[in-house]
């Protein structure tokens, strides 16, 4: 374990709690926590099992590591958890079923939240039901601290300031990877195409509640049409995640990104045919989606809290390449890394979390993003855990 950094909060007698440790991408977090964590790192793992929390705690050879017996649907005893903790860390999805309550018990205690959620819906209707509450208490909620969107967000913070441009901004990010997505993700998307109503209705109410930039600069999520790009050399299509959001809400946060920042977000494929095939098969998902017996068929085959072996993901990579343009200059940036959807996912949340624990971050409250709550220092983390953060040309 590397030394600890940061100053204790002795209100708090655990730095983090860990809620989702027996699923397969918590209990990656957990080894991540047990071997990069600092020295004297106080946390605890939460569940409603108790032998399945010993089973992990046994796993991961930490015989006084605390553990917490609490139900993910018992707001007032989630409560009572954080409250001792100065972050709670949770893979428990789907969130719009099941994360609300933990998020609610943040807010109320000022205990600092961050997940992997790549739900637009639950993280809209977290912002309209929460942030005031989180912006009182001083609890920092940031959604969204996986490969959704950390190397989207974080990524696109990079290159804003290597651009160092005063006008207007366009950025495109292009994400590649051979790697496989998680139960927990694909169940995630499944009900987010199932629900594309209550998510319209959730994205405008939080559009009501959400004030403008006071000084008038404008941030937005373009949805781009598929194409070949020059640049890069791909083709094109525009990927339906909650990525351009996350990147836009950054934008809007801080004046680095200028008067007027623009961002769309595309996989990139290096034939027009993977492209076509990429197209088609989102369409028919999305159809799928809104029946219940096909919905119910398909996330039958793709189990939760399970996924590839070590050997398999080490095997594994992600690329995102990052084209900015301003006032007639081009800059290309590119974040690499290894499994985006397992281990590199787990490597994010737990920097993420220490992050929030034991850094001087900027001076923010409520609901925010990862860009805009950590910046440097979550950037110096990561890179120092290597995952890449280069210049291309």
């Amino acid at each position: 374990m590397s030394a600890m950094t940061g100053d204790s909060d002795t209100a708090r007698d655990l730095d983090l709690v860990l809620f989702g440790a027996t699923g397969f991408t918590g209990g990656l977090t957990a080894d991540y926590l047990a071997e990069h964590g600092p020295d004297g790192l106080r946390w605890a793992l939460a569940g409603r099992n108790r032998a399945k929390l010993e089973a992990v705690r046994d796993r991961l050879g930490l015989p006084d590591l605390e553990l917490v017996v609490v139900d993910a649907s018992d707001q007032a005893a989630l409560a009572g958890v954080v409250r001792r903790a100065k972050v709670a860390v949770t893979t428990v999805g789907p969130y719009q079923q099941l994360g609300g309550p933990l998020v609610a018990a943040c807010a109320e205690t000022g205990t600092d939240y961050v997940d992997l959620t790549g739900e637009p819906e639950f993280v809209d209707t977290m912002y309209v039901q929460h942030h005031e509450t989180a912006e009182a208490s001083g609890a920092r909620l940031v959604h969204a601290c996986g490969f959704d969107s950390v190397p989207h967000d974080l990524g696109v913070y990079f290159t804003v300031k290597e651009l160092a441009a005063d006008g207007p901004i366009t950025v495109r990010g292009v994400a590649r990877s051979n790697g496989t997505f998680s139960g927990g993700t694909f169940h995630s998307a499944i009900g987010a195409f199932s629900r594309a109503k209550q998510m319209a209705a959730a994205a405008k109410a939080r559009r009501r509640a959400q004030p403008k930039p006071a000084d008038g600069r404008r941030s937005r999520a373009v949805a781009g049409k598929p194409h070949r790009d020059s640049t890069l050399g791909y083709w094109l299509v525009p990927l339906p995640t909650i990525d351009p959001q996350v990147v836009a809400r950054s934008g809007a946060a801080l004046p680095a990104y200028g008067p007027d920042f623009r961002y769309s977000h595309y996989a990139g494929t290096k034939t027009l045919r993977y492209a076509a095939g990429g197209l088609v098969g989102a369409g028919l998902v999305g159809v799928v989606a809104q029946v219940p017996p096909a919905r119910r068929f398909l996330l039958s085959k793709v189990p939760q809290g399970q996924g590839p072996d070590e050997a398999r993901r080490a095997k594994t990579w992600f690329t995102v390449d990052f084209v900015a343009e301003s006032g007639g200059r081009t800059l290309h940036t590119r974040v690499s890394g290894g499994d985006p959807g397992y281990t590199e996912t787990a490597k994010m949340l737990a920097e993420s979390a220490l992050c929030l624990a034991f850094d001087d971050n900027p001076p923010t409250a409520g609901s925010v993003t990862t860009a805009q709550a950590m910046g440097d220092n979550l950037l110096a983390r990561l890179r120092g855990q290597g995952i890449r953060f280069d210049v291309v040309g």
